[in-house]
């Protein structure tokens, strides 16, 4: 049993209808760490956004993506806070609903859901081209493609079957050689570009202002690419019931988790993004990362990173069905979603039926984006509200932090300031990134507003479905706060 910190105390666990338990203490805070970061995707993300960071805050990179990693570290802090009162691997579902409100938990756990499939699909459909890069070629046909996902997929989801001991060792190796290969290259980078290389783009101390060079930098259009970038470090709580001392270390591996990202995103743009002149970056923005690399080492360099962004996507893949699976069988435990669902291998000790749901689910709609070029544009709809989708859940959280522990907020100024003031903010911080977003996609196509909403709505009928049809328990649970010291 994990111990609590001063003044923390146990809460009642709430009836679950569950077959058979989750193994305890499979894996670590450093697994559960690697898990987080491996959510984040750390090359793949960089390879999708240095470009459009880049440009969106004319070189000034470094100092945004510091200050985003504040209100971040902060709302880790809460989900650290709710996963001391109860550590159940529905996490956010579970905290919004039993703090605030079931029916907005449900709608949260939907969320989640759709997060965690979308997000690991968009990274499915480059794993072709991503893995053809190492080996030379320079293009799949769409079957190959599909194969090269689909066997993948299937691998990553034995994996995650046969035990998340083993899945965590693998994705352990594979972020030791993809932060080696990624931070490498980025320190050398930084070398190429402090030697005024032909070709590069000189630092300059306007790179440490937050208006970039010549004043050009759009610092609300970064911020609302910090959200996508940093997301998926909350990984480490979904797999809070399979860590050691489970209400402590899954909240400080999702601390470390942020603090290490933010190190690693910002190494990696500052020591990449001047390699090469402002034009070429844009020009090969697809493919930043990759060119990059050719440029300063030639072809083997440039098989290096893409084995980097492979790993990356692999490694996102199988961190993918590994929280999914565990977000959907938390639902489950309360019929939330349906019972069979909540059922866990006698053998393996792991979710078999959500994970089995969740890995096909991942592989068919990849299949069906690469094969139905009419449906490629809707999904790129869906990829494009991520960033949307995890500040509403970052948010969501951390209001029911705030409010599970508001009677410490009167308690003393120090809690008043870090239990309140300082989550209020940072969800503020986020509401305002969300609020520019939104009003700036409804100026322009709307697709990304109606996307959302239908989103949305999608998670309001199978509340219904949940609330009548399954008839869950969770929507009768009692609302909860941290009882005053004392009681």
């Amino acid at each position: 049993m994990a111990s609590k910190p001063p003044g923390v105390q146990a809460a009642a666990e709430p009836v679950r209808d569950r077959q058979d338990l989750l193994k305890p203490d499979a894996i670590g805070i450093a697994q559960a760490t690697v898990i987080g970061m491996a959510t984040s995707a750390p090359a793949a993300t960089v390879a999708i956004s240095l470009a459009a960071f880049a440009a969106a805050t004319a070189y000034a990179s470094g100092p945004i993506l510091l200050i985003a990693a504040i209100p971040m570290l902060i709302i880790a802090n809460a989900y650290r806070r709710l996963n001391l009162w109860s550590a159940n691997c529905g996490a956010s579902f579970e905290w919004v609903g039993r703090a605030i409100n079931p029916y907005l938990g449900f709608l949260t756990g939907w969320l989640m859901i759709v997060t965690y499939i979308v997000g690991t699909v968009a990274g499915v459909i480059v794993l072709g081209p991503s893995i053809l890069a190492v080996t030379g070629a320079d293009s799949a046909g769409t079957g190959a493609s599909v194969a090269i996902a689909g066997i993948v997929v299937l691998v990553m989801l034995v994996l995650a079957v046969v035990g998340i001991r083993i899945s965590a060792r693998a994705q352990i190796g594979m972020a030791v050689i993809e932060y080696a290969i990624l931070i490498g290259i980025a320190i050398a980078g930084l070398v190429w570009v402090l030697s005024h290389h032909a070709g590069s783009y000189p630092i300059t101390s306007s790179w440490f202002t937050l208006s970039g060079v010549g004043g050009h930098g759009d610092v609300m259009g970064a911020f609302l690419l910090v959200i996508f970038v940093y997301g998926g470090w909350d990984g480490t709580l979904y797999v809070n019931e399979e860590v050691e001392h489970r209400k402590v270390y899954p909240g400080r591996a999702a601390v470390i988790a942020v603090a290490a990202l933010a190190v690693i995103y910002t190494l990696v743009q500052v020591g990449l993004q001047g390699v090469v002149s402002p034009a070429k970056l844009q020009e090969n923005g697809g493919s930043a990362l990759v060119y990059i690399a050719q440029v300063m080492g030639g072809t083997a360099l440039a098989r290096i990173m893409a084995v980097a962004i492979a790993l990356s996507v692999i490694a996102t893949t199988g961190a993918g069905i590994i929280l999914g699976a565990r977000i959907v069988y938390g639902m489950a435990s309360y019929r939330a979603l349906p019972g069979f669902l909540a059922g866990v291998s006698r053998r393996y000790s792991t979710p078999v039926a959500s994970s089995v749901v969740v890995g096909v689910l991942i592989a068919a709609i990849s299949a069906v984006y690469l094969l139905a070029t009419s449906l490629q544009s809707a999904f790129v709809d869906i990829i494009s509200i991520l960033g949307d989708l995890l500040a509403i859940l970052y948010i969501l959280t951390t209001l029911a932090a705030l409010t599970y522990y508001r009677r410490r907020i009167t308690a003393s100024w120090r809690d008043a300031i870090v239990v309140g003031v300082l989550p209020l903010g940072a969800a503020g911080f986020l509401g305002y990134i969300l609020y520019r977003s939104l009003s700036s996609a409804w100026d322009s196509s709307q697709a990304q507003v109606w996307t959302l909403l239908g989103v949305i709505a999608s998670g309001l009928v199978m509340m219904l479905i949940a609330r009548f049809a399954l008839r869950s328990v969770f929507f009768r649970l009692p609302i909860e706060s941290e009882p005053r010291a004392g009681d």
